[in-house]
């Protein structure tokens, strides 16, 4: 049976609820072209997104239209579950209780960070190229000097996404450049973006042992996640999980 929803909490940070979905719960992103010609799931995605207020025990949900950038927004609106964001960006960050921060990947790393308070919540989606504009330190800097953070109090979690093994990159010179080899397997032609994301983070000023992971790799596991590389393989239609912080 495929995934339905996995709940994550962070240790000694009982207020903040963290969850990450998979196939069984249905594609979250909407697509208004599928309105008209796929009714059906068009019909299910929304049915999908209309529950999950009650499904993580929430008032509402925000999201953002992510675009593989470094924007975050801060202190976001609800969103409605029948009408996609037009805010291009790729983070949320909010103080707002009952507001769960929704973050959409299909092989991206979905990055889900709280202060130790669990006054302070923010959501990434950090694909290869918000890594290659180092997106996580980026997001991390930012959240920090709004609310006066210490980042050393942060916890942050990476949910299933791309892994290493997976995650081939065939134009490496012209895509990434020699700054990124630490992490790149010249032999394999594969990137370590978990590594990659854990660093970036660890450089933001996070304690290595308050950076985990969800070690699920997407496209090996593509009968229960979406994967983005799996639909480019074999042309089938796909969509979108949902990762989601929020206060209680």
């Amino acid at each position: 049976m495929p995934v339905t929803i996995i709940p994550f909490q962070f240790p000694g940070v009982p207020n903040v609820g963290c969850a990450f979905t998979g196939r069984g719960f249905g594609n979250i992103s909407l697509d208004l072209a599928a309105r008209d010609q796929a009714p059906t799931a068009w019909a299910d995605t929304v049915r999908a997104r209309e529950s999950i207020p009650a499904v993580l025990g929430v008032d509402a949900f925000a999201e953002v239209h992510q675009v593989h950038g470094v924007r975050t927004i801060f202190e976001p609106e609800a969103q409605s579950p029948t009408a996609p964001s037009v805010t291009d960006a790729d983070g949320l960050a909010t103080t707002r209780r009952g507001l769960a921060l929704m973050i959409k990947t299909a092989d991206c790393q979905p990055i889900l960070i709280a202060h130790g308070s669990g006054r302070y919540v923010m959501g990434l989606h950090s694909g290869w190229k918000g890594n290659q504009q180092d997106y996580p330190y980026v997001a991390v800097q930012e959240f920090c000097q709004r609310y006066s953070l210490d980042p050393a109090e942060l916890w942050a979690v990476r949910g299933p996404s791309l892994g290493p093994a997976a995650s081939e990159f065939t134009n490496f010179a012209s895509e990434w450049g020699q700054g990124f080899s630490r992490w790149f397997d010249t032999e394999k032609r594969t990137m370590n973006l978990w590594m990659l994301a854990r660093d970036q983070l660890v450089r933001a000023g996070l304690l290595p042992s308050r950076v985990l992971g969800l070690d699920i790799c997407t496209f090996d596991n593509a009968e229960n996640f979406f994967s983005y590389r799996q639909f480019r393989k074999h042309s089938v239609p796909d969509g979108r999980q949902a990762s989601f912080i929020w206060i209680r």
